[in-house]
């Protein structure tokens, strides 16, 4: 069982930078990989895979947003962020973590990232 909470969404305007963070409240995260992803506005429930970093600390990235957003994480927060970088308006929407484990899939219920002056 995994319980993950996102945090640091923000008006920002475009180039700026923003930190999520993805916080196991329950749940080892050091056991897992987790994936961050976006849903943008208007897509409905479709979700991009945007990064993902593995429990060995492998990170991996969309080509849209690799070589400006950045995931890390830090196991004695029990925590995963993405940095994020040059932030565009076409960046803009919800942004949620998610680890698998034991024939689950646990989701984040998100946080709101909007790019615009």
């Amino acid at each position: 069982q995994v319980h993950l909470v996102e945090s640091g969404g923000d008006l920002v305007p475009p180039g700026g930078s923003l930190n999520l963070s993805c916080v196991a409240s329950e749940g080892d995260l050091a056991k897992y990989s987790v994936d961050w992803y976006r849903r943008l506005p208007g897509s409905g429930d479709d979700r991009d895979l945007i990064a993902t970093i593995t429990k060995g600390g492998r990170e991996m990235y969309m080509v849209s947003v690799k070589g400006r957003f950045t995931v890390s994480r830090d196991n004695t927060k029990n925590a995963v962020f993405l940095h994020m970088q040059k932030l565009r308006p076409t960046d803009s929407g919800i942004y949620y973590c998610k680890t698998e484990g034991e024939g689950s899939h646990y989701w984040g219920e998100g946080t709101l990232v909007t790019v615009s002056q």
